[in-house]
């Protein structure tokens, strides 16, 4: 719509917001109308009106079978949407029109903002099925009336109450009719089921429905005055309505056609299995990372005991050995910290990263600098568990081989991320300015611990590619690429 208007139209932006906003709501008005709707837009010269937006009715059949969106029709093919315009009035004048053997009754409502006509929904009913109207039919149509005549005038949809249409109430989802007092004058069978499941045990036409909510809803004192007036349509608001029979989601839409509120619609759905799903939902993530948080304190734990351990060592060997296992278990337990204190199985590997180096420059022989360049952006809990111990073990074989004890040096980890977020690679470098490698070093062959863990982590668990070789200016360097997905 955004690419048509500019395009087509000489509307402001703050005239494209109100279109928007009008077209987030009239769904509501294709479904009480049984029909669908077309907004027109004059183009700029006046000489023509280009269709911006289309609606189906979830309700009945459609007159439309092709999308019309984009379609530009002279001015003067269609003099009902020249009246609307011109004179700024709802025109229902004309004899139905037929369309592949099927008629359609034409009605044209301009869409007002701040006394100018932005432009005109053309509303169109197949007419093919019709028959004598139910009760719930002639509310739903008389509805619709009510709204066409607030978009006429300017008063709907409502300024800053835009409304996601995917979590509201819908027409078919229940239905309640109310007069300028907040007494239901109809109740649609599911909007009365609705009321069942909360506990009503009679009809509710004829009760005030906010007296009626307030006094199905828990309370420990007297009856709740704001819920009784929201209940009561006096203003467009969405509620939820909790008791021990079921959760009941409510959207009130004030009706003032002649800008006087002559009653209001209540649109209502039965959200208890939603709702209940969701606390299912949120007490699993709650029990995740529960998990989580206690499997990193007991693998706190046992680095506490390895490093007490350690300090009883008599064998230099045996001590620095059992120091390696305390920093891969800390590497494991970083990423674990991390997950307890999200959402979701993914994490910000930046963070885990920073966190990784520090600990592993504790081990510096020297004065050597770790630092990290780029980002390794958000990874899957199954990719940053092993890749935080495959970082910690290269730093630690960076740190220990590449730099003797007095000397001075850096240690980079480069991170760059490419691809789609389906099919997406990380590029990790880690470049020391050390000694370098060792003449005919190979690292696929290199019986280290330390090596054959990253070849066995990167190559078997990430999928990725594993090679050390002779840094530019010497020292080292270690090439890691990995697949990922998800966001940079």
């Amino acid at each position: 719509m955004n690419d048509l208007v500019h395009q087509h139209t000489a509307l402001s932006d703050t005239d494209l917001e109100w279109l928007h906003l009008l077209v987030s709501e009239w769904q509501l008005l294709s479904d009480l109308s049984f029909a669908d709707l077309v907004l027109w837009v004059p183009t700029r010269d006046g000489a023509r009106y280009v269709s911006v937006a289309q609606m189906r009715p979830n309700t009945g059949p459609t007159s439309y079978q092709d999308d019309m969106v984009g379609h530009l029709v002279p001015r003067g093919r269609r003099p009902l949407l020249d009246a609307a315009l011109d004179e700024g009035r709802i025109v229902r004048e004309g004899d139905p029109e037929w369309r592949e053997e099927v008629p359609v009754r034409v009605e044209s409502i301009p869409v007002r903002r701040e006394g100018r006509v932005l432009g005109v929904i053309a509303r169109n009913t197949n007419l093919l099925t019709v028959r004598t109207p139910s009760r719930l039919e002639l509310t739903y149509l008389q509805s619709a009336s009510d709204l066409a005549q607030m978009i006429a005038a300017g008063a709907f949809p409502f300024p800053g109450q835009q409304v996601d249409m995917d979590a509201s109430p819908r027409v078919g989802d229940g239905l309640i009719r109310l007069d300028a007092d907040g007494v239901v004058q109809y109740a649609s069978p599911n909007g009365l089921s609705a009321y069942h499941r909360l506990g009503l045990a009679s009809d509710l036409v004829g009760h005030h429905l906010g007296t009626t909510t307030a006094e199905l809803a828990p309370s420990r004192g007297p009856v709740d005055e704001a819920l009784v007036k929201v209940a009561s349509g006096y203003a467009p608001r969405e509620f939820e309505v909790e008791c021990a029979g079921g959760v009941i989601q409510l959207r009130a839409i004030p009706l003032k056609p002649k800008g006087v509120r002559i009653g209001s619609l209540v649109l209502l759905r039965d959200v208890t299995e939603l709702r209940r799903r969701e606390r299912e939902l949120i007490t699993k993530d709650a029990t995740i990372r529960e998990i989580h948080h206690r499997v990193k304190n007991n693998l706190q734990t046992v680095a506490a005991l390895l490093r007490l351990q350690a300090r009883r060592m008599d064998s230099e060997q045996g001590r620095e050995a059992l120091n390696e296992a305390v920093r891969r278990v800390g590497s494991i337990a970083i990423v674990h910290e991390t997950l307890s204190q999200n959402l979701d199985e993914r994490v910000e590997f930046d963070e885990i990263a920073d966190r990784v180096i520090a600990m592993v420059s504790e081990i510096s022989p020297g004065k050597v600098t770790c630092r990290r360049t780029g980002r390794f952006g958000i990874l899957d809990a199954e990719v940053a568990t092993p890749l935080s111990m495959v970082l910690t073990e290269v730093l630690q074989n960076a740190l220990e081989h590449a730099f003797a004890v007095a000397d001075h040096g850096t240690v980079e980890v480069a991170a760059v991320r490419g691809g789609s977020p389906t099919e997406g690679r990380l590029l990790i470098t880690v470049t020391d300015d050390g000694r370098g490698l060792p003449e005919g070093f190979d690292p696929k062959k290199a019986g280290n611990l330390g090596l054959q863990i990253v070849r066995t982590l990167v190559e078997g668990e990430l999928g990725g590619t594993f090679d050390m070789v002779p840094a530019q200016g010497g020292g080292a360097q270690v090439v890691l690429d990995l697949p990922v997905r998800g966001d940079k």
